[in-house]
């Protein structure tokens, strides 16, 4: 696993041993990518300079790749003690530092400061987590705010928000929203 494109481009990313996490492929990430920066409610102006919220971020790999294409700042959640090595050790590897926060907490009682214009949520498939986890973040969307939900390809999940589109890769589906 890497970052796919921008600054970091190329670098390893440490992933947990076991499967605790189930870290996005480069492939899925390089085509969500492609959409948020090429389609007509993206593009790369929208995401440049953007605060990045990395809800069940595992390996941060999504929150890093925002990152690593000009996002601002991201906001890491995740509780898992490997997951919190691994993101950690892939925010330093990143040289992040600086740009990063990572609350070590359950997505749906963590606290955290500011507004996000770049959601991602990544739970556990099967778990159903996702509309409450949007429910207990909601207040810290910016106004139009895109959040991308990834779930099981077999989930029929109906989410609040305008749905702006939806692909499947393998056994994910995502879905993108704008609040």
């Amino acid at each position: 696993m890497r970052i796919v494109a921008g600054t970091n481009r190329g670098r390893p990313l440490h992933v947990p041993h076991g499967d605790i996490t189930r870290p996005t492929a480069d492939r899925v990430r390089q085509a969500l990518f492609d959409k948020l920066f090429h389609a007509p409610w993206g593009g790369r102006g929208r995401f440049v300079g953007a605060r990045v919220l990395d809800l069940f971020a595992g390996t941060g790999a999504l929150g890093l790749e925002a990152l690593s294409r000009g996002a601002e700042r991201a906001t890491f959640v995740e509780q898992d003690k490997a997951a919190l090595i691994a993101l950690r050790a892939n925010i330093t590897a990143c040289r992040a530092e600086k740009t990063s926060a990572v609350l070590a907490s359950n997505v749906l009682t963590a606290t955290g400061g500011g507004q996000f214009d770049l959601i991602f949520l990544d739970p556990p498939y099967q778990a159903d987590l996702l509309i409450p986890a949007i429910a207990a973040w909601r207040s810290r969307f910016a106004f139009g705010a895109i959040a991308v939900a990834e779930m099981g390809r077999s989930e029929e999940i109906e989410l609040p928000g305008e749905l702006l589109d939806e692909m499947q890769h393998g056994a994910a589906r995502v879905k993108i929203l704008q609040f």
